[in-house]
Order: C-alpha cells, then sequence, then structure tokens
C-alpha cells in the first residue's frame, strides 16, 4: 500500500467519510485533510487516528495547502450548501465561485506534475469543466466523481429489490450527475449474464430502481442533511483505481475533446489509472439511450456556456 491522498473539505461531512472509507479499505499510506475550518480538520483526523490500530495504515493528519506537494491524488469536496430559496443556478454560481479560488491555491501549492485531481463538490460535471479547462493541467488528469455514485445507488437498490449480492451486478448511468442523469439498461448483467434471466426482474422495476436512484441525493438531504457514506466509498473506487493503476472502467466525469459530446464535461465509461484518464470507451446504446444521453449534454452545455463566460477569481 502506498500513495498520498489530499482531502480539501476533509473536516466537512463527505470529506471525512471520504477519509474513513480509504482508511477502511486501507487504499492508501497516507492521508492529509485540509479544510478553512482547520480545528475541525484536526479533530477528524485525531479521531480516525484513533482508530488505526483496528485497521493499521494509513496515517492521517490534518494540514494546509503546504502540505499538497507530493500528493499523488487531491480529492476536492469543499463545497456550500443551497440555501432556502435560492435557486439552483445560484447555488452553482457559489460554488463555482469557491472552486475557482481552490483551483488558485492548488497552483500556487505546485502539487506535481504527476498528481491527479478528483473533484466531489456538486455540480461536479460543472466543476469539473472548469479544473480542466482552468487548471492548467492536461485534461486527463482532472476527473470528477460523475455517476459513480449514481451507478452504486442504482446496483444496490437492483439488488435490494431482486434480493441478490449488488457487488454482482453490472450496469451504468451515464451522462449528468443530476436531473438528466441517463440509464443504460442495455448494459445490466448479474455475473456477466444479461440480468434479465434473474427471476423477478423486469423492465418495470429496473425503471422503479432508477427513479429513487435519481433523488437518492435529495432523499438523503431531506432526512439526515446529506448523503456521505455512499459517497465515500464511491471516492474509493475511484482513489484505488489511480493508485493501483488498475485501468477499472468507471462512469467518471471527464473533459471530453471530441465526438459527439465534444466540450462536454460528464460520465462516459471511462478507463481509469495512475495516469489519470487512460480511455473513454466506445458505447453501445440504443436509440432511446442515446437520445437521453445527448440530452444530457445539453442541457451541461447550457450551463458549462454561462460559467465559461465569467471572468475567473
Amino acid at each position: 500500500m502506498s500513495g498520498k491522498v489530499t482531502i480539501v473539505g476533509g473536516a466537512g461531512r463527505v470529506g471525512s467519510n471520504t477519509a474513513y472509507a480509504l482508511q477502511l479499505g486501507q487504499t492508501c499510506a497516507e492521508i492529509v485533510l485540509v479544510d478553512v475550518a482547520a480545528e475541525a480538520a484536526q479533530g477528524e483526523a485525531l479521531d480516525l487516528t484513533h482508530g488505526s490500530a483496528a485497521v493499521g495504515p494509513p496515517s492521517i493528519k490534518a494540514g494546509s495547502y503546504e502540505d499538497i506537494p507530493g500528493s499523488d491524488v487531491i480529492v476536492v469536496t469543499a463545497g456550500l450548501r443551497r440555501r432556502p430559496d435560492e435557486s439552483r443556478l445560484q447555488l452553482i454560481e457559489r460554488n463555482a465561485a469557491l472552486f475557482r479560488t481552490v483551483i488558485g491555491d492548488l497552483v500556487a501549492a505546485a502539487p506535481g506534475p504527476d498528481t491527479i485531481l478528483l473533484v466531489v463538490t456538486n455540480p461536479v460535471d460543472v466543476l469539473t469543466y472548469l479544473a480542466a479547462t482552468e487548471l492548467g493541467w492536461p485534461p486527463a488528469r482532472t476527473i470528477g466523481l460523475g455517476t459513480v455514485l449514481d451507478t452504486l445507488r442504482f446496483r444496490s437498490l437492483l439488488g435490494q429489490r431482486l434480493e441478490v449480492d449488488p457487488a454482482r451486478i453490472d450496469g451504468l448511468i451515464l451522462g449528468e450527475h443530476g436531473d438528466s442523469m441517463a440509464p443504460v439498461f442495455s448494459s445490466l448483467r448479474y455475473d456477466g449474464d444479461p440480468i434479465t434471466s434473474l427471476p423477478g426482474y423486469s423492465d418495470r422495476l429496473a425503471q422503479e430502481a432508477f427513479a429513487v436512484a435519481r433523488t437518492a441525493g435529495a432523499e438523503c438531504l431531506r432526512l439526515k442533511g446529506g448523503a456521505g457514506y455512499a459517497v465515500g466509498l464511491a471516492v474509493r473506487e475511484v482513489v484505488a483505481a489511480i493508485l493501483n493503476d488498475t485501468g477499472a472502467v468507471l462512469p467518471v466525469s471527464t473533459l471530453h475533446a471530441s465526438g459527439d459530446f465534444q466540450g462536454v464535461t460528464f460520465s462516459l465509461p471511462t478507463r481509469v489509472g495512475r495516469s489519470g484518464v487512460q480511455e473513454v470507451m466506445p458505447l453501445a446504446l440504443s436509440e432511446d439511450e442515446h437520445r437521453a444521453l445527448a440530452h444530457s449534454a445539453e442541457v451541461l452545455r447550457e450551463t458549462i456556456g454561462r460559467l465559461a463566460s465569467e471572468p475567473t477569481a
């Protein structure tokens, strides 16, 4: 086990849950928690360190941007929550302004030529676009969590409904991590075989599971103030693929430089390894699935177009 992961926003719900998931998975050798709430970050690091005898490494500490050099992966979870009476676009604009500040701080910290940036803060596709176009790094080194979380939710809900192990289900949700996300029902497999062979499966059941997955984030927000544990596990999947150079195919958000979705940052099946984005995999989609993905791209083009025209902070 090796590798250093810095979590910017490490004292928040998502940041601390991510650190915990990385710790339990023994994903890396070192975790640094960076947060404007410095004492809270120290407290989270202390609490996590107290459990290290149960699971072993990594070493965990609170730090600052000065600790970023040497990081193999920087995970950004820092963000603002939606205010009462605030529109989605207003939240996007506030988080974009904050994120541009983070980008400036990251550049000043000079993390190194091989560091991978993993964006988790929402709206993740928009902020991944800002990072990929404004950070000054090769776009392949900038990845958004994208629909990795939505896909995990979908597979888990399918497993629950079918009473099977969700870890043995393969399936994808692609496009925006948001309202226009697009399920790829034709990709559903169980132990490599079409999921239609399972007793109890139906197209209606899959549609119902997707509908719940699509609104799962809002439901977690309503019930407990926001998601955290599943996000941390989703981040762990991506970080493990990077540090272990596995070439795992994950629905991460990346900037697409060519093809039907040129200029859009959203999730397609992507091979991920130590260099970041290794390859975007070809897709075999039905007409309905392609139409849904094209709609998702247009939704993001509109939002990205508004923010890309704003001056950087």
